[in-house]
């Protein structure tokens, strides 16, 4: 399968380089240290139109799956926090909208992200369900023109900011995945509360919230698809946002690359570079093999989507699962050329390290990958 990058493609990377060094990277760790909600480069990513790159064209967007992973890419490159903002609400908050959305629902919702920035939320994972989606607690039943939600998500990015979200609930918790539906809710939903805030180990400026559903009152026109297509709904989000989750690890791991391969030519010990040992370079020909393999494999999968208009479920996977083990040990190796000096806060590997950490989590861990790879293999379910 050949592709590669078009100059209008190639010509997006440079633009976005640019802004990334410009305008991220003098201030990731400043917003990791701080944990705030990156406004100031968010608007200025509304006004680059990275929101609508791979949002449809008749709704504001511009309809290319390879121009958003060239994003993600570049954004996990500066700043995994600020990435994962991104990727969260175009890709894997709006896709149910996208997807399955009514006509109104599109039109209400779409111009909100690919225009104006909208910040959106996937609001899933229960205490009780991760891995295990049909194990949802949170509850709904159907009073006159509302449906009313009664539970809490759990772990949920962007859920302090949003401006609106999909969110997953059973009628029945015996009917398993038949029984779940899917929901837009608005910040402003009387019954809807965003509660704890999670402290956690990178990603900081994207915030991990407590949403809580009190006779939460959605009205009936706000139901995403039909009534029981809710686990359908949740899987196919999940299945198209992980090439964006795949691009992220790859931004981040050739950041930890950059980092590393300039440090072992300055760094000296034993009267020369650390770079002319041969253990270090070693370690740096591992991470390059790494990093092109994770980046040849999330491209494929992104370029594939491009070419059918389909999202399938072992290419993504593949991408995902090799690209966030791949970030992994390349920062671990990362941190291992900087010594001492890679373990303190003064040096950007470490915040790295931290962030990449979750890349093999999120949207399906490692484990969940190669089952869904091997299912598509031998077609057994």
């Amino acid at each position: 399968m050949d592709f590669e990058l078009t100059e209008e493609h190639k010509m997006l990377q440079s633009v976005l380089r640019d802004f990334v060094n410009n305008e991220v990277v003098p201030y990731a760790a400043t917003w990791d240290e701080t944990g705030d909600f990156p406004v100031e480069a968010l608007n200025k990513m509304v006004e680059l139109g990275l929101f609508g790159l791979h949002l449809p064209e008749e709704y504001g967007g511009s309809g290319d799956d390879l121009s958003f992973v060239i994003a993600c890419e570049e954004l996990g490159r500066g700043s995994g926090g600020l990435s994962s903002i991104y990727i969260t609400t175009v890709s894997l908050a709006i896709g149910p909208i996208v997807m399955f959305g009514n006509e109104k629902q599109k039109r209400a919702y779409i111009p909100r992200v690919a225009n104006e920035g909208a910040t959106v939320a996937f609001a899933l994972t229960e205490a009780m369900a991760g891995s295990d989606v049909a194990a949802l607690d949170m509850k709904y039943s159907r009073e006159g023109d509302y449906y009313v939600l009664n539970g809490t998500k759990i772990f949920i990015t962007n859920g302090a900011e949003a401006d609106f979200l999909v969110t997953f609930a059973t009628r029945d918790k015996t009917m398993g995945h038949k029984g779940i539906s899917a929901f837009i809710v608005n910040r402003d939903t009387p019954g809807f509360s965003v509660g704890k805030l999670e402290k956690k180990m990178g990603l900081h400026p994207a915030s991990a919230a407590e949403l809580v559903f009190d006779n939460c009152k959605v009205p009936a026109e706000d139901l995403l698809g039909e009534e029981g297509q809710g686990f359908k709904i949740a899987l196919k989000a999940i299945d198209s946002c992980r090439v964006s989750i795949a691009a992220q690890s790859v931004g981040l791991a050739h950041a930890a690359y950059d980092a590393a391969v300039a440090y072992a030519k300055e760094r000296k010990q034993f009267g020369v570079e650390i770079a002319r040992h041969q253990g270090i370079q070693f370690m740096i020909a591992d991470m390059a093999v790494d990093l092109d393999a994770a980046r040849l494999l999330t491209y494929r999968a992104a370029w594939q989507q491009q070419a059918t208009g389909e999202v399938s479920a072992k290419e993504p996977a593949m991408a995902k699962l090799f690209a966030s083990e791949a970030a992994h040990r390349i920062a671990h190796k990362a941190i291992q050329i900087h010594g001492g000096y890679g373990y303190t806060r003064e040096f950007g590997v470490e915040r790295i390290y931290r962030d990449q950490r979750i890349m093999e989590l999120f949207e399906g861990t490692s484990e969940m990958q190669r089952w869904t790879i091997a299912r598509q293999i031998t077609g057994l379910r």
